[in-house]
């Protein structure tokens, strides 16, 4: 229960906002009762600005691909614990109606498929718990899951246990690009998933502690980059972090979704820090045996830690100086440059 305690305590009964017909303002403001989603459809134009003021918005929020280069952010200089938004959605949780369930991806808090959004010093957060809902087999429950080319998110938390972030892609074709920098993810199984191009820069990875008798309790990265696509997941200058025991969590294993069996999963982390709670022995493992992560392109590079010790070296396949030359954000990212001023 220490999520929810600590996300519902701002948390009230929201009242729609409206805003005034007519041309709306470059930035809109929400603050302490009203709704963010109020806001998202109030943007009339690209470009344009929604300042989420501090306080818990318990809602689910849907940023549409027709909203090109929408800021979200929270107030200028302020903590991003200070501004949450949050729902409790999980995949096997009934819809109103009955109609079915969520869905993993319909679980989410916050989604996005708009080109060139930024999101910046906000939390975003599922606070579903497996404990409150054992009648529920469903337990994938995602804080954002993000679409669109040029997606970045910067010094955002991102708070979930099992699929917390689904960095994806708007079709099976298509490779899109993400960049999240100076943000904290936190959860236990699969918590960073999807086929999308995502570079993770000065990231804080931290695996929770799971009252479970069995190990792995979970795994940090589950990539599922399309075969076509070069550039999967690219973390540098990251640290990885545990609130489990030694050696309880995997550093990744590779997803092959039923519906995308030619995918070929992409994963290097390089440069970063990683902590005790990372199994150095073997810090991969398989998701289906039929797709082994040692045919998947996984790769390390510079690492350090107690997690990042090479103990046995086939179980950590490293990249050469010119192979990491060619994994860096740059090259994953191309022409777009986010942040180049800050």
């Amino acid at each position: 229960m220490r999520r929810r305690t600590l996300l519902a305590a701002a948390a009230g009964a929201l009242a729609a906002t409206g805003f005034a017909a007519g041309p709306r303002p470059r930035t809109l403001h929400v603050r302490p009762g009203d709704s963010v989603q109020a806001a998202v459809d109030a943007v009339d134009g690209p470009g344009r600005t929604i300042v989420v003021h501090p306080g818990t918005y318990r809602e689910v929020v849907h940023v549409p691909a027709h909203l090109v280069d929408l800021t979200m952010r929270g107030v200028e200089g302020q903590d991003p614990r200070a501004a949450v938004i949050v729902c409790d959605h999980a995949n096997g949780t009934p819809l109103p109606g009955g109609s079915g369930t969520y869905g993993t991806a319909g679980s989410a808090t916050f989604t996005s498929a708009a080109p060139g959004l930024t999101v910046r010093g906000l939390t975003l957060a599922n606070d579903w718990l497996r404990a409150d809902h054992p009648e529920i087999t469903g337990t994938q429950a995602v804080a954002a899951y993000v679409t669109g080319d040029r997606t970045f998110f910067d010094g955002v938390r991102l708070l979930g246990h099992q699929d917390t972030l689904f960095a994806d892609t708007t079709a099976l074709d298509a490779f899109d690009r993400q960049y999240f920098r100076n943000c904290y993810v936190e959860g236990d199984v699969d918590f960073v998933f999807g086929r999308g191009t995502a570079v993770f820069e000065r990231c804080h990875f931290r695996t929770l502690a799971r009252d479970v008798d069995f190990t792995p309790k979970g795994m940090v990265f589950a990539p599922a980059t399309a075969r076509a696509n070069p550039h999967g997941f690219l973390a540098v200058r990251c640290r990885f972090t545990s609130g489990a025991e030694d050696g309880a969590y995997k550093l990744a294993r590779p997803w092959v979704p039923s519906y995308e069996t030619t995918a070929w999963p992409s994963l290097v982390v390089r440069d970063s820090w990683l902590g005790p709670g990372i199994d150095p022995v073997a810090p991969y493992t398989n998701m289906r045996d039929a797709y082994p992560w040692q045919s998947m392109r996984f790769g390390e590079y510079a690492n350090s830690g107690p997690g990042a010790v090479i103990s046995v070296p086939e179980n950590r396949p490293q990249l050469t100086a010119a192979q990491a030359a060619t994994h860096t954000r740059s090259s994953f990212l191309g022409d777009w440059r986010p942040g180049h001023d800050a």
